[in-house]
């Protein structure tokens, strides 16, 4: 027992904010482990596996309504032994749950509460319950349970294996990996999902799933689909004027509950703000919109004011609640902008759909933009430029005024997985728009991974509190790979591309699975859970597998590692058919698919002008073109022998074979075309 508070469970020396937002609960919890598992199958008792994550709204109503009260934990202490998660921490659990409560309910969310045998099989799983609900469905399961063992124990095994099938890969004989008309149909799938007026996928919630604008700027680019493009734009752009995204501060938030981008699910994931970021600067490269680029910059700085940790590591997410309430950080009233910028409040309120009764709940207003520039400049008798100007300045009010606000909570863990789609997230925008700093934040993102999450070749998920710990999902290593990938495209300092090198052969050797030719989520040494499972479709973040095969791919064009170029077609042959009828959920396997319909050019730039050359080069969206460079003399092998004294040369080189060498961008890029 703790003075300060009437409970204290198992949870209380625990490091994730999630569980130690449950640590005071009446519900007995225990972390996930050996104890909880023994005592459940010691006293024969079910067990209740919660999960969720520090920034989940719906978690934080459940928890005041019923594990906070005191006749629901009597029920839950009695009959069962409580296990809490923090799905970031631990996404096998999270899958694996998961995957039972979509095949038992047709559906899935957060907070994700799973019923299951002593030993951990699944009989019974849900999202929220109110209350009287969940007390109905615990007693319901214990009867159940108590009164026909066998047929509970039966039960449990058929979904036991329905959690096994789920995702399954079968080899399929690798042939020709793709042909235009199959990437071309798999664009129009794509683009027949996609909201015709406001962009992203039509109807309600709005996700932004960066991955899929990506492969659309790439078909635009290789496959010349115009619609792509326009397509690419109209979603950016509403996702940007929306309240989505944060305009005072910078950064977006998880999704928006509308279908007009209008008002946000208020968290803020790092990995959602990572993914724009990069996205965002390469729409910048293709379209040079200035929208786009002050996207990027303002999200950066919030990500450098609030993100980033004293050694230089990158915090998991801001809560959507603050003071008890959705929202209340970041909305606003009427009378509270007309305090704050007097005589100027109008402009402001009409430049961001600013009412007196409000555009949300209880008079408040979610900050959007709804209006033409041109328009609102006009009827305030300024230029669009003066216009600018004037709300930056009315913006910085607003953002001290708001500076006094109870902050929403920190989920200051950080997860390597994450921290790797910042580390490129920042590396991107340094490469778009030459930022200095953003390639210091880089850098140090990347310092940090190896001084405080790995060990020789072997990553952990998760840091806090000078301390890394849980093993690394295959989404660690595959986005780690992939950014340390990206930082050696961006400085040409080998030292990144063989230390990705380093961790791929750690992965292949540990996650590998050679009847399949995929990577399972979990290593060789990770516990044994009810099903070792697979993670292929790609969702808000693109999955493992799609990512490592990238890399396998990327690295093996950089390496000559003909044993890594080997396995991507492999991949992509088992998820061929999903990437052409599903593009929506396998986008990052579709850029795959680009890739092997027509080899990308590599870009070898050796002298001491490499690096002015390089930012030359990134002026230019080349999604099809891996860049190479060297001062001086190199051990890649498409390097060697190509140093001149005195001067700078560029080789775009295609299948191990090069073009005549040319000493200026330009040159170069009408041998591209």
């Amino acid at each position: 027992m703790s003075n300060e508070h009437r409970y204290t469970n198992h949870l209380i020396h625990e490091s994730s904010p999630y569980l130690l937002q449950h640590a005071h609960n009446p519900v007995d919890w225990y972390p996930w482990g050996p104890e909880a598992l023994e005592k459940a199958q010691k006293e024969n008792k079910l067990l209740i596996i919660s999960i969720g994550y520090a920034a989940c709204h719906w978690c934080h109503v459940m928890e005041k309504e019923s594990f906070e009260d005191t006749s629901v934990a009597r029920l839950m202490n009695e009959k069962f032994v409580s296990i809490k998660v923090d799905r970031e921490e631990r996404p096998d659990l999270d899958m694996l749950y998961m995957h039972a409560c979509q095949l038992i309910t047709g559906g899935g969310g957060w907070p994700l509460n799973a019923i299951a045998l002593p030993d951990g099989t699944p009989i019974y799983a849900g999202t929220y319950f109110p209350k009287e609900q969940w007390m109905r469905v615990l007693q319901q399961v214990y009867d159940f349970y108590t009164q026909n063992p066998e047929k509970a124990r039966e039960y449990a095994q058929r979904l036991k294996e329905g959690i096994a099938s789920l995702e399954v890969v079968h080899l399929k004989k690798p042939q020709r990996p793709i042909s235009r008309e199959e990437l071309d149909s798999a664009v129009l799938h794509l683009l027949k999902t996609q909201d015709v007026k406001k962009g992203g996928r039509a109807g309600a919630p709005k996700f932004p799933m960066p991955v899929n604008y990506q492969f659309l700027l790439t078909a635009f680019y290789q496959l010349k689909h115009e619609q792509a493009l326009t397509v690419t734009e109209l979603t950016l752009d509403n996702i940007a004027h929306g309240g989505i995204y944060d305009h005072i501060g910078g950064g977006f938030a998880r999704y928006s509950v509308d279908d007009a981008w209008h008002v946000p699910h208020f968290e803020k994931m790092l990995y959602d703000n990572a993914q724009l970021v990069s996205l965002y600067s390469l729409a910048f490269q293709a379209t040079r919109k200035p929208l786009y680029r002050k996207v990027v910059y303002e999200t950066l700085r919030w990500v450098e004011r609030e993100m980033t940790s004293p050694e230089n590591g990158f915090y998991s997410s801001l809560d959507a609640d603050s003071e008890g309430e959705e929202g209340r950080f970041y909305v606003w009233t009427a009378e509270e902008l007309k305090r704050i910028l007097g005589t100027d409040a109008d402009m402001f309120m009409d430049y961001y759909g600013v009412t007196p009764q409000g555009n949300w709940e209880h008079g408040k207003n979610v900050l959007h933009r709804t209006a033409v520039q041109e328009k609102i400049a006009r009827q305030y008798h300024l230029s669009p430029a003066e216009l600018e100007e004037k709300i930056e300045a009315l913006k910085k009010k607003v953002f001290e005024e708001r500076e006094k606000r109870v902050r929403p909570a920190l989920d200051d863990k950080m997860i390597t997985s994450w921290n790797a789609l910042m580390i490129k997230g920042y590396t991107d925008a340094y490469r778009v728009f030459g930022e200095k700093q953003f390639l210091e934040a880089a850098r140090s993102g990347a310092q940090f991974l190896l001084s405080r999450v790995a060990e020789k070749n072997r990553l952990s998920r998760n840091y806090k509190n000078g301390k890394a710990y849980v093993d690394a999902f295959l989404d660690d290593y595959a986005h780690t790979i992939e950014a340390f990938i990206s930082l050696y495209q961006a400085t040409f300092e080998e030292s990144y591309l063989h230390q990705a090198e380093k961790w791929m052969d750690y992965a292949l050797a540990h996650f590998h699975d050679t009847n399949s030719g995929m990577f399972f989520y979990t290593s060789d040494a990770h516990e044994l859970l009810v099903a070792r499972k697979m993670e292929l479709s790609d969702n808000v973040i693109p999955s493992s597998n799609s990512v490592m095969a990238k890399n396998l791919y990327q690295l093996g064009q950089l390496l000559y590692r003909d044993d890594y170029l080997k396995l991507p077609p492999q991949m992509f042959s088992n998820m061929k058919n999903d990437v052409i009828e599903h593009p929506s959920f396998y986008a990052n396997w579709a850029l795959l698919g680009c890739w092997l319909l027509e080899e990308p050019f590599e870009i070898a730039i050796v002298g001491k002008e490499a690096d002015r050359l390089r930012s030359e080069f990134d002026q230019h969206f080349l999604p099809n073109v891996f860049l190479l460079g060297s001062t001086g003399e190199s051990s890649l092998p498409l390097l060697q022998n190509k140093f001149v004294e005195k001067q700078t040369t560029i080789y775009v080189c295609r299948a191990k074979t090069c073009k005549m060498p040319v000493t200026t961008v330009e040159a170069a890029l009408n041998q591209l075309n």
